[in-house]
């Protein structure tokens, strides 16, 4: 089993395929992708090498469709959408590379996912949300108004420091998906709670 720190290294058994993926997610890597986007995108284009066994560069739009239809099938379009991501992303790096000569991936056979709707809080869960924190320890209230103000993921938030937090401006330096760096506002009240907390 691969180390964590190897987890964008192949198993491939050809080699000449293999060091191209390795190329790409490298690639991946460096452009700071979620290390699960990697994990995701390698484990599926092993999958289609290993029973795909066209070699790379003789793959044809046919070849790829023919596999699709087959791994596809009752799959949900969310999984399908996820697959035909990750082979046009790798197919599109390797054009720019020159490791193939034609485009293969159509943009045709990317299905109609329905839009489903955002999973919000009603004003009345919202309203007994906030009664609830108001009998919290000041901590926890300021960490759920900060919560609901800044619009922050839970895992933001958990490796969110005092010193990322500037009360005077009501900012704060999370680190959201990919590692990236964003800065996110959050409400006056929130800072009054805070500023009791750290008094």
């Amino acid at each position: 089993m691969k180390e964590s720190r190897d987890y964008w290294k192949s198993n491939l058994e050809d080699e000449s395929t293999r060091a191209v993926l390795d190329e790409y997610l490298l690639g991946l890597k460096l452009e700071n992708k979620a290390e699960r986007t990697i994990r995701n995108y390698r484990w599926f284009l092993e999958r289609f090498f290993s029973e795909c066994k066209v070699p790379l560069k003789l793959l044809t739009t046919e070849d790829v469709r023919k596999y699709l239809n087959h791994f596809t099938k009752n799959k949900k379009e969310k999984t399908v959408d996820a697959y035909l991501s990750a082979l046009s992303s790798f197919f599109q790096f390797c054009l720019a590379e020159e490791y193939i000569e034609n485009v293969i991936i159509k943009k045709r056979w990317r299905p109609k996912i329905p839009i489903s709707l955002p999973k919000y809080l009603t004003e009345k869960e919202f309203a007994k949300m906030k009664i609830t924190a108001e009998n919290l320890a000041p901590r926890d209230r300021s960490l759920i108004l900060f919560l609901f103000s800044s619009g922050c993921r839970s895992s933001e938030v958990s490796n969110l420091s005092i010193k990322d937090i500037n009360l005077e401006k009501r900012t704060a330096e999370v680190i959201g998906k990919g590692k990236r760096i964003r800065k996110v506002h959050f409400s006056e009240e929130c800072t009054i709670v805070m500023t009791y907390n750290t008094n």
